[in-house]
């Protein structure tokens, strides 16, 4: 095995010359691809038996790939969306890894031609209005920590940002004078504004008053004056959701995340007539073609379109009558 072959080395440039210093990727594609990779090199410490340290490109084959794919779905229960985002991120790796070691196209080709997999596309899942009330009615909001997710969970259902959005965003970011808005960095690190409503923005001009937790400039911060972890925020709007779930029944039989909350941010506008087009600017959909989605979610659209239409009237048979020349034809014979 020659140095160029080792995965380890070939990992260190990959990440560091070609993501970070060629590419400039953003820190939620770094974190993406780390997290793909640390499963790959423990799939391969149980079934090889080697650390990432000795594995060669020749450990990672076609065959060797499609079974971490499959392990992925197998035990750690992952599903198909899921399973074709590490998959891209492994594709990434090895188109990389052609420029750089051409004398193994044939195993890279082999790891690159492993389609995705199709998988059914479910509709969209929100939350009615009386839901998401129920759920901010549950933080108690004479302490800090319920004032806290109180903002955070109102902030989310009205905005509809993206859960990476809503964990990065500084103190800063809120502006409540004339035109209140809350700034962001989206994917593709696009920079946009969300306007806020009236209500949104009283809670958070009260919210903005309070000391930050050890001078923590970050929003919406832990105990410690940390920025929140995703799995934080998961894991205080499913405490909530419990909770809420025994005033409002309908919330026990549904799986609520904060994307949901983003497609129920999107399903009030679109509820309340507003253009597909500027919904997708509002949410920062790259396309236009991703809101639609929405549409197809939308029950109440489509009986109103229905209900446009004009029924089917059931009319009384016609008899088949021939024409008089026909007739007349007919009784000269």
């Amino acid at each position: 095995m020659t140095p160029g072959c080792n995965i380890a080395t070939l990992i260190e440039r990959y990440f560091t010359d070609r993501l970070m210093r060629q590419r400039n990727v953003s820190a939620n594609t770094i974190a993406s691809y780390r997290d793909t990779f640390r499963l790959l090199f423990t799939f391969a410490q149980a079934r090889l038996g080697k650390p990432p340290s000795a594995l060669s490109l020749d450990d990672l084959d076609g065959s060797f790939i499609s079974a971490f794919l499959a392990d992925l779905e197998a035990k750690r229960s992952a599903s198909v969306s899921t399973r074709n985002l590490r998959l891209t991120a492994i594709r990434s790796f090895f188109r990389f890894v052609s420029f750089e070691e051409p004398a193994h196209s044939a195993l890279i080709q082999r790891v690159l031609a492993i389609p995705n997999k199709r998988h059914d596309k479910r509709q969209v899942q929100f939350l009615t209005r009386s839901e998401i009330e129920a759920i901010l009615a549950v933080p108690d909001r004479l302490t800090w920590l319920g004032r806290r997710d109180h903002a955070l969970l109102l902030l989310a259902a009205q905005t509809g940002l993206r859960l990476s959005e809503l964990i990065g965003l500084d103190r800063d970011d809120i502006h409540l004078e004339a035109g209140a808005h809350v700034r962001c960095v989206g994917k593709g690190r696009k920079e946009r504004c969300t306007p806020l409503a009236s209500h949104a923005r009283g809670v958070l001009h009260a919210w903005l008053r309070e000391p930050a937790r050890r001078g923590a400039s970050a929003l919406f911060p832990n105990v410690h004056g940390s920025r929140l972890s995703a799995d934080s925020v998961q894991a205080l709007l499913a405490k909530h959701v419990r909770v809420a779930a025994k005033r409002c029944p309908s919330l026990a039989s549904k799986r609520v995340s904060p994307h949901v909350l983003r497609h129920s941010a999107a399903m009030e506008l679109l509820q309340a007539g507003v253009d597909c087009s500027v919904i997708a600017l509002w949410l920062g959909h790259e396309s236009i073609e991703t809101t639609q989605t929405y549409l197809h979610a939308h029950l109440a659209l489509k009986e109103a379109a229905l209900a446009k239409l004009k029924p089917y009237v059931r009319g009384k048979p016609t008899r088949f009558r021939p024409p008089d020349r026909l007739l007349a034809f007919l009784e000269a014979l």
